[in-house]
């Protein structure tokens, strides 16, 4: 018998190998009643363990489709600051913005499918974790737009006027 985890691991995504080979460390890593205990192993092992179950986590992300867009915005920033030569501070400045919603957009979705496991049917305070959830991911994704016209915007300005002087 499997955990939730990796019930939630197998959900039927074009990941399964690789939800298999986490599913498969899963199961030697914990105690199959919760009350035996854990299988000695390593401490580096634990650790590589984390870094795979966190690996799987981004690319669950990259499954939703809200975060696709997110992505392909980011691409689309990152491209422009090639092209721009951008500072190393304005890098920085851009870097945390798209790392914010990125990461509101990861916590949104495990908000979501947390609250659809746990009540399926409709719960007002459930539909308000939702809706707190989904709300940091526009003030982020707004921060972000905010941050990218600062940075982006004076360097867009300078080409353009470049380009259009005689």
């Amino acid at each position: 018998a499997h955990s939730g985890v990796s019930n939630i691991l197998c959900a039927g995504d074009d990941g399964h190998r690789l939800a298999a080979r986490v599913r498969g460390f899963h199961r030697r890593r914990r105690p199959v009643n919760g009350n035996e205990p854990a299988p000695s192993e390593s401490w580096l092992r634990r650790r590589l363990l984390s870094f795979v179950y966190a690996g799987y986590g981004v690319w669950r992300l990259t499954r939703e489709p809200n975060a696709r867009i997110h992505f392909v915005v980011a691409t689309l920033v990152i491209a422009a600051g090639f092209v721009l030569h951008l500072a190393a501070g304005e890098w920085a400045l851009l870097v945390l913005a798209i790392t914010s919603v990125l990461v509101a957009e990861a916590l949104n979705t495990a908000v979501e499918s947390l609250a659809n496991a746990t009540m399926p049917e409709r719960h007002p305070l459930v539909g308000a974790a939702k809706d707190l959830a989904a709300g940091a991911v526009l003030l982020a994704a707004a921060g972000a737009a905010v941050v990218g016209v600062l940075v982006l915007g004076p360097h867009l300005l300078a080409l353009v006027m470049e380009r259009s002087a005689p």
